[in-house]
């Protein structure tokens, strides 16, 4: 089997008592999306965080594309090609989408935003940021503000923000939160085609939308990775009926 893109080995992070991660390794092939599902409290943000290096873990190693990255800082890292959406928080509401994806195409080259309102004319930052917000089907709102989009559309917007990157990698964190089925039916198909071009690793407490989505489905309870698998094969698992699916969530 080719290398992974992205190889998690045997990550701890314990916080006191609380062992949030405990020996988790995961590997993320070129082109696929790989979900990591677990109840409320099983270490899902804590992982994210270290991938992204928001944390350090106490142990393990993080690679990507064969090389450490374990002790890289967020921009570090971002800049090897590992984005995560809605990373950047903060969406400014008064500037319009391409303003938005803009701002992200000029961070991601590492321009001051100091100039950026005569910066957003200016064809190196509009063009990569048009062509973000048209590969998440939001080119015929490039000149709404932020403000007035729709809640999936924000989130659409913030997928365009993580690919003006241009990532090898996006880690998302409950993509469809907040969604109604109509938007999420949306998102599923946009994460659908994305992975064709961008490997994806998927936190999401929407089953539907995971089994639809994910070509492997891994599942975390109290820091440990307890199955990792197809769809079907998760389904099945007695331990991951007993320890998650079988609590009532699907």
């Amino acid at each position: 089997m080719a290398e992974p893109l992205l190889e998690v080995r045997s990550l701890r992070k314990r916080f006191g008592g609380l062992t949030a991660t405990d020996d988790v390794s995961l590997r993320l092939h070129e082109g696929e999306l790989l979900a990591i599902i677990g109840p409320n409290g099983a270490g899902k943000t804590t992982l994210i965080a270290q991938l992204q290096g928001e944390l350090r873990p106490d142990s393990g190693a993080i690679l990507l594309s064969g090389a450490e990255i374990t002790h890289l800082s967020p921009p570090e890292r971002a800049h090897r090609g590992v984005a995560r959406s809605f990373q950047i928080t903060s969406i400014f509401p008064d500037f319009t989408a391409l303003e938005n994806v803009a701002m992200a195409v000029q961070a991601h080259a590492g321009h001051s935003f100091r100039f950026f309102r005569p910066a957003a004319s200016e064809p190196e930052l509009v063009e990569p940021a048009a062509a973000a917000l048209a590969r998440v089907g939001l080119a015929q709102r490039a000149a709404v503000p932020a403000q007035a989009l729709a809640h999936g559309e924000k989130r659409q917007l913030e997928l365009a923000m993580a690919l003006a990157a241009k990532p090898k990698v996006m880690l998302l964190d409950e993509p469809m939160a907040g969604m109604g089925r109509l938007e999420s039916e949306r998102m599923v198909a946009l994460l659908d085609s994305l992975k064709r071009d961008v490997s994806i690793l998927l936190i999401e407490h929407d089953m539907d939308a995971v089994f639809a989505l994910a070509d492997r489905i891994a599942v975390l309870v109290y820091g440990r990775i307890i199955a990792t698998g197809s769809a079907d094969q998760i389904r099945r698992d007695p331990a991951v009926r007993e320890a998650y699916l079988g609590e009532g969530h699907g």
